[in-house]
């Protein structure tokens, strides 16, 4: 397909003018046709540097979906493990308060009680200061400190009886995911996911390795994030999400970077295997994580991804209702029409230089509803019949 119209570079001018975001990397695929283009600047600070579309974003908790929720699909394939294994079979521990009855299904549908946050990166920073712990922060051992922590929470409602968005349920999701696999969440994922796929720019970034080879992240390719107040300088090559930080950059929750022709590969597998027509992934599996839970009443998650809701979407009001997707926190998304063979990838590092700034909550629908007219104007062109 050819390039955005000039209705959908406006908006980008527009927004990255009215400081929205420093600049983004749009990808639209309609089915075998897919155009990209980037549009502002990769950084302001500490210089200003143009964007390119091979930039490398910290995609944030689009981890849920692309990388954690990926990797249980393959192990369920695998036969490791069931939807409705208790998290109680990988954490003895994890049963007190009540918590026994919670399964990986209501982990990954957002539904298991568990609370949304904890600044558990606060915690480890004191063990840290205290002297209790040298080079704690970052480390394995702060890693399973948080794990264990998440195993000690009073639940907040019980399983499958509402829905919260959960940071610490996909953090013990990844926990899952190397016991089960034998290895860490980063090689697992290196090694099923990104590596078949061909995905050469998508990677966790290990702290402890970067700090142990005393080597950098090469910045020049990567998008910076916040000049963050408790770290001391701009992000770039390091995560941003405060908790996966000081788990050493590598969770279940966040710490995945990657470009958009990477994210759009892995999605265009992703439904492929939902159609049927790509054995990566077994059909009956991708279509169960991708549908609706169900579990709770009005809930739109289905198994790590996200649906749109029925007002004030991220998503806009013209994907179809047989659309999941995604956004991160850095100021990603994506969105995949599985109706229409169409997705739209979005990436922005709206958090650089300051995390306060949430004008993105209006660009998202408007750009997607954009994208969408689009679309449908250049499908009836081809074929009246086929316009929505």
């Amino acid at each position: 397909m050819t390039g955005p119209s000039a209705h959908v570079d406006d908006a980008f001018v527009a927004a990255i003018e009215a400081g929205v975001f420093p600049g983004a990397v749009l990808l639209v695929r309609d089915r075998d046709q897919v155009c990209v283009r980037a549009y502002g600047n990769r950084s302001l600070e500490p210089e200003v540097r143009p964007m390119d579309e091979a930039t490398i974003f910290d995609l944030s908790s689009l981890t849920k979906p692309l990388a954690t929720s990926v990797a249980m699909m393959l192990l369920v394939s695998d036969g490791g493990l069931w939807l409705g294994d208790r998290v109680t079979r990988f954490f003895h521990d994890f049963g007190v308060y009540g918590k026994t009855r919670i399964t990986l299904r209501h982990l990954l549908s957002h539904c298991s009680g568990l609370a949304a946050w904890r600044p558990f990166f606060k915690q480890i920073q004191k063990i840290e200061q205290r002297g209790d712990k040298a080079d704690f922060l970052g480390s394995d051992s702060a890693k399973q400190f948080v794990y264990q922590e998440i195993c000690r929470e009073r639940p907040e409602a019980a399983p499958a009886t509402r829905a919260v968005y959960s940071d610490l349920g996909f953090i013990l999701l990844g926990a899952v995911v190397e016991a089960v696999s034998g290895t860490s969440l980063d090689r697992y994922c290196r090694e099923r996911i990104f590596k078949p796929l061909g995905l050469r720019s998508t990677s966790f970034i290990d702290l402890t390795t970067v700090r142990a080879r005393r080597s950098e992240p090469l910045a020049e390719t990567i998008a910076p994030t916040e000049n963050c107040p408790w770290r001391k300088r701009v992000l770039c090559g390091a995560v941003h999400d405060d908790n996966a930080y000081a788990m050493g950059g590598v969770a279940g929750h966040a710490g995945l970077f990657g470009s958009a022709r990477d994210v759009d590969v892995l999605l265009t597998r992703l439904r492929s295997a939902w159609l049927g027509h790509d054995e990566w992934i077994p059909t009956p599996v991708v279509r169960e994580f991708w549908r609706i839970d169900g579990a709770v009443r009005d809930s739109t998650w289905a198994l790590g991804w996200d649906t749109p809701s029925a007002t004030r979407s991220s998503a806009g009001v013209r994907f179809s209702k047989n659309t999941v997707g995604h956004l991160g926190f850095t100021g990603t998304s994506v969105w995949v029409d599985l109706e229409r063979g169409c997705h739209v990838v979005l990436l922005t590092n709206r958090v650089h230089p300051s995390r306060g700034n949430e004008s993105i909550r209006q660009f998202r629908p408007m750009i997607h509803d954009r994208i969408n007219e689009e679309l449908e104007r250049r499908r009836a062109s081809l074929d009246p019949g086929t316009a929505r």
